[in-house]
């Protein structure tokens, strides 16, 4: 298999798990390259609903590598218990193909209480998961981030612990009014991650590099969607990363070069956790309908998402600044009961159309959605394996999308179990 991106590119919760876990099969090593624990990647393998937030998808797949690359944030907290669950169920029972890199930076406790604190006391949501993304990415930025690497060198972490708290605490306690951490307990919770994390603990970067040298196959897991990108998504309500296939080289230590193919994966309508614009939010009975039919609730959080028509403007864009080859479509079947599909072509606001999303946010939150119609194909379609087997008029709408778009529609999600998939085009062998 070529050397794959797998991108979103819509506001995360595409589907991207299933996806990966259905490319994994044909590749060597599967590599998260950003965000951390907000992501939440849904995979129904063997019968079983399997959540992963941390560990790339890839898992579930006997013999291949999966890396957590240097541009994720991690949470050992997470990432142990996520191991844990994984053997009790049965996989990983090999764990010595999982490598976290010791450049990634930490996720820490002042992080996750700083992050709920801005949520709960801001007259202005963002709709964050509370998990720490946001602070634990501006310390990096800031440069006083903590790496995983810093973690097995005891002297340097608790001195960079320390000179943290100094801040930290006087933030929580000074300005919101909450007990801040206190040092010793902090260091004993993180001693107790340093002999379960030594094993896994590796220099990614030459890794993957060896690994591209000898021909290996490798698929790059995405996480969130394009929408929520921190440059290129509805700021400020994005996530705290880059989302983009461009974050793949940065965020994992590959070359350009080294990338062959990148694919979006879009769900067959739209959806959205947490603020910001979205021109196509059914606030209806037939939004309703989306959100049950699709268990369109947070994997991280279990919030209830907003639900929508396919948003086309936003999706192009999408694809345009990622360079996407093909498309997967997820959850086809959640369409199957209405009489009348829409997709939405342009944005409008007063006399102005838009063909592209407004750059500011404010405006782009009060444009309303340009619909084309379709018409719908009240079948059961969950669990169709064969394109030829659609309906003619999910067929239709399917290939009305791919004009729009500009880009094939190589792989359709029928269903939530591995089955339940139509592959129309194999580009990835």
């Amino acid at each position: 298999m070529p050397n794959l991106g797998l991108i979103g590119i819509q506001w995360g919760d595409e589907g991207k798990g299933k996806i990966v876990d259905l490319l994994s099969e044909y590749s060597d090593v599967v590599v998260r390259f950003q965000g951390g624990a907000n992501a939440g990647h849904t995979i129904v393998a063997d019968g079983r609903k399997i959540i992963l937030h941390l560990i790339p998808s890839g898992i579930l797949r006997e013999g291949k590598y999966c890396v957590i690359g240097n541009g994720v944030v991690f949470d050992p907290e997470i990432f142990i218990k996520e191991i844990s669950e994984l053997k009790e169920l049965g996989y990983l029972q090999d764990d010595s193909r999982l490598l976290v890199s010791g450049a990634a930076h930490l996720i820490m406790p002042y992080h996750k209480k700083l992050d709920i604190l801005r949520e709960t006391k801001s007259k202005e949501k963002i709709g964050t998961t509370g998990r720490g993304i946001g602070p634990a990415y501006e310390d990096k930025m800031g440069r006083s981030g903590i790496r995983v690497i810093d973690l097995f060198n005891e002297e340097v972490f608790r001195e960079k612990v320390k000179r943290n708290l100094e801040l930290k605490n006087f933030i929580i306690r000074e300005y919101y009014g909450e007990e801040g951490f206190n040092l010793d307990e902090i260091l004993e919770v993180y001693g107790s991650y340093r002999a379960v994390l030594k094993k896994y603990v590796n220099d990614t970067v030459t890794f993957l590099l060896n690994c591209i040298s000898e021909g290996k196959s490798v698929l790059f897991e995405g996480a969130q969607g394009t929408n929520l990108d921190i440059d290129h998504g509805t700021y400020p309500y994005v996530t705290s990363s880059n989302t983009v296939a461009g974050n793949i080289m940065s965020g994992s230590g590959v070359p350009p070069s080294a990338i062959h193919r990148i694919v979006g994966v879009c769900k067959a309508y739209t959806t959205r956790v947490g603020e910001g614009p979205f021109p196509t939010e059914l606030k209806d009975e037939t939004g309703d309908t989306m959100r049950e039919r699709g268990a369109e609730y947070g994997a991280t959080t279990g919030r209830p998402r907003r639900c929508g028509w396919f948003d086309a403007v936003a999706a192009k864009r999408a694809i345009q600044i990622n360079g996407i080859s093909n498309l997967c479509l997820t959850k086809l079947d959640v369409l199957d009961e209405f009489e009348e599909i829409k997709i939405c072509t342009k944005y409008r606001l007063g006399d102005k159309l838009y063909e592209v999303p407004p750059i500011d946010t404010y405006t782009y939150e009060k444009c309303l959605p340009v619909y084309e119609k379709v018409k719908g194909w009240k079948v059961n379609t969950k669990g169709i394996r064969e394109y030829g087997e659609l309906p003619e008029e999910a067929r239709s709408y399917i290939e009305r999308l791919e004009k729009i778009l500009g880009v094939k529609i190589s792989i359709i999600s029928t269903g939530p179990d591995r089955e339940s998939t139509i592959v129309r085009d194999r580009f990835f062998e």
